[in-house]
């Protein structure tokens, strides 16, 4: 497992989460707009972590933009929990 890379991933989206939960605290105003960009970075953040975990870094340093979109994408592999 690439932990170098899953911990970048994974400490951006905690910093993003972190942010977005102290403006929605702490800004009278805070947007659903705002929100939507915070939940979109989060995300992003969450779901390269997961879908980049096991590549080297080879492979890091040749994506391309179209990998890049790929790896932001909601895991194919990664199972709903079921409640």
């Amino acid at each position: 497992m690439n932990k170098e890379l899953l911990l970048f991933h994974l400490q951006e989206a905690l910093e993003e989460l972190s942010r977005t939960v102290a403006q929605c605290e702490n800004d009278p105003e805070f947007s659903e707009a705002e929100l939507l960009v915070g939940m979109q970075h989060l995300y992003h953040h969450l779901n390269t972590a997961w879908n980049t975990r096991n590549l080297g870094p080879e492979r890091i340093e040749q994506a391309t933009d179209q990998d890049f979109n790929v790896w932001g994408l909601f895991p194919h592999d990664l199972p709903p929990m079921s409640v």
